[in-house]
């Protein structure tokens, strides 16, 4: 055995009966029974920093871990996942060079940059690597809203070329108030916003407001596609202050880029699919046209985008 640090693991399940599962590496889903060193000691962490909010973090030995404590009908389990504790280089997360090419160019812009996935599909490393590219690219104020803080992207960077700085600041929810902590964001006057989540109407009103407003808002959200990530996105501010027609509008207005992502094989691979927005908006742009009418099935300009990015054209006049 081993202390749990030292084991090479994403996710660890305990059950009610303190019996911890991972991933076995042989199939795609099979879990394995397994034990470290110091188990007790960190399930009693886990356990004593249960706060009644069942997502939560522990700093276990200098490691990160994200809690999600749920109550079954045997008693509370515990899903755990192992942070990173470094954010990764953006080419070693498996994106096609074209797709990480052009979203790097997005740094310079406002809007937003919404990414898709299922649990555990690798969003949250996706957005803190995005970010720490523009910070260290562009510099500039960047404010995080978590829930839990996950990957450590509080900082300085530096710009090896220019010497300018970018500078992080990570932020906890508080008592699940998505929308105060991020108006409070707003009052900082970042330049970029990253949102761990869009799951409430009132977050997605506000997200899609700064990203209108001249900021650069980064977040995930829970969708099986592309097109059911914008959808997902047009109801959730529907169903705020704001009109049906209202929320397309601004949909159609913020984004940027919509990315939807799984890891599947063994081992696991990303398996990416995306839909970019021009990001002149003063432009034509086929995308947000479609999206202020509603017609949300994207496939021909997705398939349009990823032929053009493959052959190393510019998706957009203007652009490269």
């Amino acid at each position: 055995m081993a202390m749990i640090n030292d084991v090479d693991f994403s996710d660890l399940y305990i059950t009610p009966d303190k019996r911890a599962y991972i991933w076995s590496g042989k199939t795609a889903h099979g879990l394995q029974e397994t034990m470290f060193d110091d188990y007790f000691k960190f399930l009693q962490a886990v356990e004593e920093n249960y706060k009644n909010n069942s997502s939560y973090a522990v700093i276990y030995n200098d490691y990160n871990y994200r809690i999600e404590r749920t109550m079954s009908m045997h008693g509370p389990q515990f899903s755990v996942r192992k942070m990173p504790r470094s954010v990764p280089e953006i080419k070693n997360l498996g994106m096609p060079l074209p797709i990480t090419k052009h979203l790097l160019t997005l740094g310079k812009t406002s809007g937003l940059i919404l990414v898709a996935g299922a649990t555990g599909s690798g969003k949250s490393t996706t957005l803190a690597t995005l970010l720490k590219e523009y910070l260290i690219s562009d510099g500039g104020f960047a404010l995080t809203i978590e829930d839990p803080i996950e990957l450590p992207l509080d900082g300085v960077y530096k710009n090896p070329k220019t010497g300018e700085l970018g500078l992080c600041k990570q932020t906890a929810v508080d008592n699940e108030c998505w929308r105060e902590s991020l108006k409070s964001a707003l009052r900082s006057a970042p330049r970029y916003i990253m949102l761990g989540e869009i799951r409430s109407p009132d977050v997605a009103a506000e997200a899609l407001q700064a990203a209108t407003s001249g900021h650069l808002v980064l977040s995930t959200i829970h969708a099986n596609s592309v097109p059911d990530a914008i959808s997902s996105l047009v109801k959730y501010a529907a169903a705020s202050s704001i009109s049906e027609d209202m929320g397309y509008e601004l949909v159609a207005s913020s984004i940027l880029a919509c990315l939807h992502q799984r890891l599947t094989g063994v081992p696991k691979k990303l398996q990416l699919s995306y839909l970019f927005a021009n990001p002149v908006v003063e432009e034509a742009c086929q995308v947000r046209g479609a999206i202020k009418l509603g017609k949300l099935n994207f496939a021909t300009m997705m398939e349009q985008q990823r032929i053009r990015l493959n052959n190393g054209q510019p998706l957009f006049s203007g652009t490269r």
